[in-house]
């Protein structure tokens, strides 16, 4: 069999994500633990699969395919035992029973979304149409609990910035006793109605999105307290102080709900009482934002509050209120609380991240070692750690158990057809965190290499991680086109604590833009003789590609061509919730959107500078790209634009993404002057 190129290699395992082991879920008394997994690395039908952890025996529990789907897969969700676990699949609901592996349709008048079996198991609640509809797990007694009042409207389902921009991507969540819900309503009438096409099928009409322009509108987002009895109580809070909903839940304390201010300086955690009335429980003030976090807030079995604070340099992990996590080690995510105990994961060095327990009487304590991005999941006893590293992009998940020898959750992922080999740096006074990848055989006096920066570059993610994630890959794959290519975590990226987060408030483009160049340097004096630059391009997406351009309509004496995917060209056409965390209101602070706009710094490019755009990407619309080139074109510009038909943020066409890094790689061949 002929070895695939990466590029093929990416686009038939979706960038190496088919054939892992996700979501694993332990039962509450450790001895199974549930996961979805196709059958191999190229398999799009993910299948629910359980694991005895006395034996390792694995058992499949749920065949798309033998269901009649052509599809995978995506969640589930069991009830308190973990015994039935229901998922919607081909347009229908889904229960199965883990413990016999029976699976059977569970019969409801349409489509279901974010299937939720209450914990005694008894009923389900799914989200129809915009209303939140319960059924029995036999199929009878299927009703609404709340219906929406008009078009636009929905109950039960995260609105847009939720899941975007808070790590809230559900809208409904059972009573610990199956009784009653706590739901949200989502009124997206408020907002800014934009349109998607796809100019190649001029017979099909525009999609219409509903879209919180930074500035504009939010949706109007309540939370209802309905029982299965008919009730429905409305939860009161300011709302107009505290517009963001940005957590939920139900556990045996109560209902609780965390709400944040617009200008997202303030945060109150509240419990919420039968009646619909709150009390606070905990409130968080930042002079700049308060930093939201997977997971929080939380609660313990004995009802301590679990939260995080700021102090100094460090994101601390908090248990009513108090700090028992040490200075230095920076909070990135809580994944549970098991009775007293919190898991959590953390870094005291920023291209790791390692997995930690904290109990009141032995406070934390770290259970993951070695270098890269460690995760999981505990509950009865049951440990699943799952390790990110070089060699597996998906990760590699072990089952831990005490007294009992560790089993693997065996992943089908195809293994890369080159393992990614950088070198981690840090460069400059700031000790920027960056990845060096040369050619495959490269030695010491071949001579001076190209440079291609590969950013992010961004507040939402990092690149220089000993994670080997599957940009990784892509980095390596074109150093071994012939280029030296450099990595940079600059201001702002994550795992370096509040201060160095905040470092961008007010300006999201010259301390990124200014890092790059800086690492761009040091790299140089750390390695002479082998960076060329004068041949230095730069490529990027998403915030990245907003980097790439800006580099070279700025600094054109160090950049010399740019590739710019999904570049959010204008701050003011992105999402409330993001843009306004970093640079304020824009009424309030136009000079921070001014700064930032390419299209503003349109007739300084003097570069070549290549323009990638999904024509359906619903984060990045496409008007974007579009209004760049439109003032690329009247300041008589030269560019180059490639329109994506029928893609999204990320392509996900196994042809485009297969074939868009080779025209990025020929563009920058040619206008770096290389054969």
């Amino acid at each position: 069999m002929t070895t695939p190129s990466l590029p093929r290699q990416l686009a038939r395992t979706r960038r190496f994500t088919l054939g892992v082991p996700v979501q694993p879920e332990p039962s509450p008394d450790g001895t199974t633990v549930l996961f979805l997994r196709g059958r191999t690395g190229t398999d799009p039908l993910a299948c629910l699969w359980a694991l005895d952890t006395a034996t390792g025996a694995e058992r499949l529990v749920a065949d798309p395919a033998a269901l009649g789907a052509d599809e995978g897969i995506a969640a589930y969700g069991t009830d308190a035992t973990g015994t039935l676990a229901a998922f919607a699949l081909a347009g229908a609901l889904w229960l199965a029973d883990t413990a016999v592996g029976t699976v059977r349709a569970v019969p409801v008048p349409g489509p279901p979304r974010d299937p939720r079996l209450d914990p005694t198991g008894r009923r389900i609640a799914y989200v129809l149409g915009g209303a939140l509809r319960v059924v029995g797990v036999d199929g009878t007694d299927d009703r609404p609990l709340a219906e929406p009042e008009a078009e636009d409207v929905a109950y039960g389902l995260a609105e847009y910035v939720a899941a975007a921009e808070m790590y809230r991507d559900r809208g409904h969540w059972w009573s610990p006793d199956g009784t009653a819900l706590l739901a949200t309503r989502v009124d997206d009438r408020p907002l800014t109605r934009l349109f998607l096409a796809d100019p190649s099928d001029p017979h099909h009409p525009p999609r219409a999105v509903r879209y919180p322009l930074a500035g504009a509108a939010n949706a109007e987002v309540s939370l209802r307290l309905l029982g299965l009895d008919g009730t429905d109580t409305e939860v009161r809070w300011d709302r107009a102080a505290f517009e963001y909903l940005t957590a939920a839940g139900w556990d045996a304390h109560g209902p609780y709900a965390a709400v944040q201010s617009r200008d997202q300086r303030t945060v109150r955690t509240l419990a919420i009482g039968a009646d619909g009335a709150t009390r606070v429980l905990a409130e968080r003030r930042d002079a700049h934002w308060i930093e939201l976090l997977p997971g929080l807030p939380a609660r313990t079995a004995g009802g301590a509050l679990v939260d995080t604070a700021d102090l100094g340099d460090t994101r601390h992990l908090t248990v009513d209120g108090e700090p028992v996590t040490p200075p230095g080690l920076q909070l990135r995510a809580v994944l549970g609380t098991d009775g007293e105990q919190v898991l959590f994961t953390a870094s005291d060095e920023p291209t790791e991240t390692h997995l930690w327990t904290y109990r009141p009487d032995t406070g934390p304590r770290r259970l993951s070692s070695g270098p890269g991005l460690h995760t999981g999941v505990r509950r009865g006893g049951t440990l699943v750690l799952t390790t990110r590293s070089p060699g597996h992009p998906g990760g590699r998940s072990t089952v831990l158990r005490e007294g009992r020898p560790a089993l693997p959750l065996a992943s089908r992922a195809e293994p890369p057809v080159r393992t990614a080999a950088p070198e981690l740096l840090r460069l400059g006074p700031r000790e920027l965190r960056a990845a060096l990848f040369l050619p495959a055989g490269h030695r010491p006096g071949d001579g001076p290499l190209p440079v291609l920066l590969d950013p992010y570059g961004g507040p939402a993610l990092q690149k220089a991680t000993t994670g080997g994630l599957w940009w990784d890959q892509v980095s390596q794959w074109f150093a071994d086109q012939g280029f030296a290519v450099l990595v940079v975590d600059g201001r702002g990226t994550p795992g370096r604590g509040p201060r160095w987060d905040k470092t961008i408030y007010g300006d999201k483009a010259e301390p990124a833009l200014g890092d790059q160049v800086e690492g761009l340097r040091a790299a140089d004096r750390l390695r002479p003789g082998l960076l060329d630059l004068d041949r230095v391009g730069i490529r990027g997406w998403s915030y990245g590609g907003y980097l790439a351009a800006l580099a070279v309509l700025r600094r054109p004496d160090v950049f010399h061509a740019a590739s710019a995917g999904a570049a959010p060209t204008d701050w003011r056409f992105y999402d409330t919730h993001w843009q306004e965390r970093f640079l304020g209101h824009p009424d309030e602070h136009p000079e921070h959107y001014d700064g930032g706009s390419l299209i503003a710094e349109a007739p300084k490019l003097s570069r070549p500078l290549l323009l990638v755009q999904g024509l359906a990407d619903d984060n990045v619309h496409p008007a974007h790209t579009l209004r760049l080139s439109a003032a690329l074109l009247a300041a008589g510009r030269p560019h180059e634009v490639l329109p994506l038909r029928a893609t999204g943020h990320r392509p996900t066409d196994e042809a485009v993404v297969e074939h868009l890094l080779t025209h990025e790689l020929h563009f920058l061949r040619r206008s770096l002057g290389l054969a």
